[in-house]
């Protein structure tokens, strides 16, 4: 198979959908093989490790659910002319459902790349670079590209690769509706005449349909758009901060996180660009993790003249 070939194939992946929920499986399983083979590990891979480490993988970067699945992907991957797995004559399932975890750990399952991809991905740093970009791109916002290849251990060089474009002015849009302050902690430092550490951050992910627009953005610090990626933190309807009951550390954890738990975002400066309803269910939905931890006392009301309308139509949807 030849490079196009392979690359197609990536894009092409079939994967579950229901309405804007998060199925990062299959994407988070073949960055997992790659990462694998870049470091001269066979081909096949044993259930039993897929099963232990694309369940840590699930939990850090797939939406929070009561349960984790590996052997979804693992079975499933199968349709779509890049996996294949051993033993699968002894495995008798219906079409279109899986095997158990236990079914796929007793019989000592093994998949992996068909051998023509595996050929080509083991030879070619390049191929894999421009494999794990389709992947990131596809399903994950930029901020946790680099987390993510991290925790797989796919060492690779995206500046060989070609970028989507994105809109080059939902940024300047979007800081200039928060006037260029982070919209948790009020950050602006600049350099000079250059903001330095200032981004505008999707609350809905563009990766699941989310638009480039001022009601699904916020200027958010580094360190907040990070953390609001890997759902750290979320927000209520009425744009009340809410930590994860799973998020904790020493006392910069206090400065820079825990302050912020129970109060109201910056509004923007205008009632047009306030976050819409619908963009902050879903990052509550399918990127927050965990549950929220308690606040001791209610919030406050995210303090503007139009912050009592804004609440009758958020509560009315």
């Amino acid at each position: 198979m030849d490079r196009t070939e392979i690359e197609n194939l990536f894009r092409s992946i079939s994967v579950w959908k229901r309405g804007h929920e998060r199925a990062p499986h299959k994407p988070l399983l073949l960055l997992y093989a790659l990462g694998r083979y870049s470091r001269g590990c066979d081909r096949m891979i044993a259930f039993a490790d897929v099963d232990r480490d694309l369940r840590e993988l699930l939990i850090e970067f797939g939406p929070f659910r009561r349960a984790y699945h590996p052997e979804y992907p693992f079975w499933h991957l199968q349709q779509d002319g890049i996996w294949e797995i051993e033993a699968v004559r002894d495995i008798s399932v219906p079409p279109g459902k899986s095997p158990s975890r236990s079914v796929l750990l007793k019989y000592h399952a093994k998949g992996g790349f068909r051998a023509p991809i595996y050929e080509a991905v083991a030879m070619d740093p390049y191929l894999r670079a421009s494999l794990a970009y389709i992947l990131l791109e596809g399903h994950f916002p930029a901020t946790l590209h680099d987390d993510i290849l991290s925790a797989v251990g796919l060492d690779v060089a995206f500046t060989l690769v070609k970028r989507r474009r994105r809109d080059p002015e939902f940024r300047h849009r979007v800081l200039t509706a928060y006037e260029y302050r982070c919209a948790v902690c009020d950050y602006d430092v600049r350099l000079g005449n250059t903001h330095v550490g200032l981004e505008a951050a999707h609350i809905m992910w563009h990766q699941a349909g989310g638009p480039d627009t001022e009601a699904n953005g916020l200027a958010l610090c580094s360190l907040h758009h990070k953390l609001f990626d890997l759902g750290a933190f979320t927000l209520t309807e009425r744009l009340v901060i809410v930590l994860s009951n799973q998020v904790y550390g020493n006392h910069r954890f206090d400065q820079y996180l825990l302050a912020f738990h129970g109060q109201s975002i910056r509004p923007p400066q205008d009632p047009g660009y306030v976050p819409e309803p619908m963009y902050i269910r879903w990052h509550r939905r399918q990127v927050f993790k965990g549950e929220e931890r308690y606040i001791p006392q209610s919030a406050p009301a995210y303090g503007s003249s139009y912050a009592a309308e804004e609440d009758e139509k958020y509560h009315s949807e």
